[in-house]
């Protein structure tokens, strides 16, 4: 099962942007045609991911506050200071259509 999470043109490159999937808030991140979700939420305290930085060459997204990198592909921590994962998810594109599917990688 998978739910739709918006339109290609809903996600500019480079960016994470943030969505509620399930209740349960999820930053999206476009690097050329690829997609990638993981938590919003930095398992190293209370802040959005989605707010940080998106490193496209490493495929890792930083997190405005401490600065950890999380890997935007199992959503490990790659930098201190936090030591704990977040989920990851897997994205799905079909037509013009971006989906996320239920439950983690």
């Amino acid at each position: 099962m998978s739910n739709r999470i918006g339109s290609l043109a809903d996600f500019a490159p480079g960016t994470a942007t943030k969505v509620a999937v399930n209740g349960t808030n999820v930053a999206v991140v476009r690097i050329g045609d690829d997609f990638y979700a993981i938590n919003d939420t930095c398992s190293h305290g209370n802040v959005s991911l989605s707010e940080g930085e998106v490193h496209s060459d490493t495929k890792e997204l930083e997190c405005v506050k401490h600065g950890s990198a999380f890997n935007l592909e199992n959503g490990c921590p790659n930098t201190l200071p936090a030591t704990r994962p977040v989920a990851a998810y897997t994205v799905t594109v079909k037509g013009d259509d971006v989906f996320i599917e239920n439950g983690t990688k």
